[in-house]
């Protein structure tokens, strides 16, 4: 016997490569093993950036005494969650419904078929060394128990899956409601929503924006600006480098848990970026400017994708690369620039971090100082950020997952055709073209790729929602006919494949590889869900292709999830976010021009444009561009022509007159 994890494409299972467990990749050769042997089953859940799955690892895995007892009782399967998250949801809800809560390391014992019948998430090592000698001892003196306890288990959480549930088509007080109960969840004084650990609440805030536009209402903007300006000068912003640390452990935003997600700085750019659209925010454009620089310098991979999360810890050290004393700042910057640094950063002899040390936050508010000041603040910033440069880098998770590179994608290019960014925009058609091609297999999307090379594991319903969703995007950008027709095919794909006959769908294809249950999750966690992806996709292929087919799948699923919007808002925002664009329409926006990049009523139509519309410019009858079609320069002018459900309002050649018809 012997670990067989040393050929995994997974950067989190290339971590154990080395362990004295015997490990197993997931698949049925683990489980034919398992039913030869008569032995149950460990599944350990984790992902590359996750601190206490290091902790475990550490303690329990590297240690000899505990490899003995789990390759003597059992077959030890190591999955990585962000590569195969059908099998973590399956999992999860399993441990859910047995502890009443989850997290990562995730821990479950299982039959030779699969069956959980215990389920954890971190153990420290006696504990766990008694569990698994409890374990064991209960499988060869109880099996008749848990056996059953393992069936018991997998009809719950079937049943937990709320396909075929209650249904709620959207309307605008569903909406209102969704948007009463976030307001009613804020922190007045931190911002955002509940407490420790406080999460960002990218999604939310995207509905609430949306929302703002469609109703007027102030208090929906003035809580996503209060949210967006506590954390931007809060330590779970990156004050030097840019990107959002995975969450704060406190309710101030102080102290992150410090691993940066791909994911959430894709969503958080989309959102501060049309914060600043609506408002004209200052500091608003520079975390979106930081943001998308973050993303592209830092997460970058050789091949043109996006890497998936930087490493909470370095050399097994939580925060050693960003945490500060005032000594050490006076030793980069000098006695002078050091206290004034000390005090705008603050970063006191107490500390608010470890061994006195201190995450940096942004105590002043340095985007309305004097020019002199901010000057200052820059060349400070960029002294520390090139002596924090030198100290020991946390580790990348180098893994490039479809879902998380489309969210990426949507998000780089409505900065760019907001701001003018040609780096965002670069990077938007470059990324969509890594997934085009490498992940986009047999007309069939694959989940991870790594070093150029696509993996097995096979696309969830969010990948191709996501994915879908930026190829849509980048048509937007380019006005070019192949992204149109590359979303269609997995929107197609979508459809047939993953659709549950009853408006909602499945997390896996019906061809997948089938587990104890077929997921289903409709809840925005993390990543918006498989079918908040999805119909966000379809409502716009809707408007941009004129297939109305698409529209009354989105209207479908989007009911399916209407009671979460109402009921339970935070764990809906994409799905409330999309279902704000299929209430205000969404508007179509077609701009005929020879200057799409440079033409101003291009930029207008991106500025004033309601939420969630489609806007596309370019030369009329552009071939493969549906809403360019029939659209001609007026008296040889660029001409906005303005739609809502497929029905025109009379063209226009002026910006006012533009921005007169977008907020009739």
């Amino acid at each position: 016997m012997a670990n067989r994890l040393g050929d995994a494409t997974s950067p989190y299972l290339l971590q154990h490569k080395d362990n004295p467990v015997d490990w197993w990749q997931w698949g049925e050769e683990a489980f034919a093993e398992a039913r030869r042997r008569d032995v149950p089953v460990l599944i350990s859940v984790g992902y590359a950036a996750c601190h206490w799955c290091h902790v475990m690892a550490h303690e329990s895995f590297e240690d000899e005494q505990i490899a003995k007892l789990l390759n003597d009782g059992f077959v030890s399967i190591k999955v990585d969650r962000e590569e195969r998250p059908d099998v973590d949801a399956v999992y999860m809800t399993a441990t859910q419904a047995m502890t009443g809560q989850g997290g990562w390391p995730m821990t479950v014992f299982a039959t030779p078929t699969g069956e959980p019948f215990f389920c954890g998430t971190y153990y420290p090592k006696s504990n766990f060394g008694r569990l698994i000698t409890s374990v064991t001892k209960a499988w060869q003196e109880q099996r008749a128990q848990v056996i059953e306890q393992g069936a018991s288990v997998v009809k719950a959480i079937g049943g937990a899956q709320l396909v075929g549930g209650p249904v709620a088509p959207i309307s605008a007080e569903l909406l209102e409601a969704g948007a009463s109960g976030l307001l009613k969840e804020q922190d007045e004084i931190n911002g955002g929503f509940g407490g420790a650990p406080k999460f960002p609440p990218h999604m939310g805030m995207l509905f609430l924006l949306r929302h703002h536009q469609r109703t007027g209402s102030a208090e929906a903007l003035e809580v996503v600006r209060h949210a967006a300006e506590r954390m931007g000068r809060g330590g779970i912003y990156d004050q030097l480098g840019g990107g959002f640390a995975r969450y704060a452990v406190d309710a101030t935003w102080t102290v992150p848990h410090f691993e940066k997600m791909l994911y959430d700085n894709a969503l958080l750019l989309r959102a501060y970026t049309q914060l600043w659209r609506l408002t004209g925010d200052v500091y608003a454009r520079r975390i979106a400017d930081e943001t998308a620089t973050f993303l592209l310098r830092d997460l970058g991979t050789p091949e043109g994708g996006l890497a998936s999360a930087l490493d909470a810890d370095t050399d097994g050290v939580e925060g050693l690369t960003y945490a500060w004393t005032p000594a050490q700042l006076t030793e980069v910057l000098g006695e002078e620039d050091g206290a004034w640094a000390a005090d705008l950063f603050n970063v006191t002899e107490e500390g608010t971090f470890e061994h006195g040390s201190s995450v940096l936050v942004l105590a002043r508010d340095i985007d309305a100082a004097e020019p002199a000041l901010a000057e200052r603040w820059r060349g400070v910033r960029q002294r520390l950020y090139d002596a924090r440069r030198d100290r020991p880098q946390p580790a990348r998770d180098d893994k490039v997952v479809a879902s998380w590179n489309g969210l990426a994608v949507t998000a780089l290019a409505e900065h760019a055709v907001l701001t003018g960014n040609d780096a965002s925009r670069e990077a938007a058609i470059r990324i969509a073209d890594v997934l085009a091609t490498r992940h986009v297999v047999d007309g069939r999307l694959r989940r991870v790729s790594r070093d150029g090379v696509v993996g097995e594991p096979a696309g969830v319903l969010e990948d191709y929602g996501c994915v879908a969703e930026g190829f849509l995007a980048v048509h937007q950008l380019t006005a070019d006919g192949r992204w149109l027709d590359a979303a269609r095919q997995l929107l197609d794909v979508a459809l047939a494949r993953f659709a549950t006959g009853q408006g909602g769908f499945y997390d896996t294809a019906d061809d997948a590889e089938k587990l104890v249950t077929r997921p289903a999750d409709p809840t925005d966690n993390a990543t918006p869900s498989g079918v908040s992806s999805i119909v966000a996709a379809l409502v716009s292929c809707s408007a941009l292709s004129g297939e109305p087919e698409y529209r009354e799948a989105a209207d479908a699923a989007l009911a399916t999830v209407g009671p979460l919007i109402g009921g339970h808002p935070r764990f809906a925002g994409y799905a409330a976010a999309v279902a704000e664009a299929a209430l205000s329409g969404p508007y179509e926006i077609a701009i005929a021009t020879t200057d799409p990049v440079g033409d101003p009523l291009v930029a207008e139509a991106h500025r004033s444009a309601p939420a969630g519309a489609v806007v596309v410019a370019g030369e009329p009858d552009r071939p493969g561009v549906p809403l360019l079609a029939d659209r001609p320069l007026l008296d040889g002018v660029p001409t906005a022509y303005v739609c809502k459900g497929f029905v025109c309002e009379r063209p226009v050649t002026s910006p006012a007159d533009l921005i007169a018809r977008l907020q009739a």
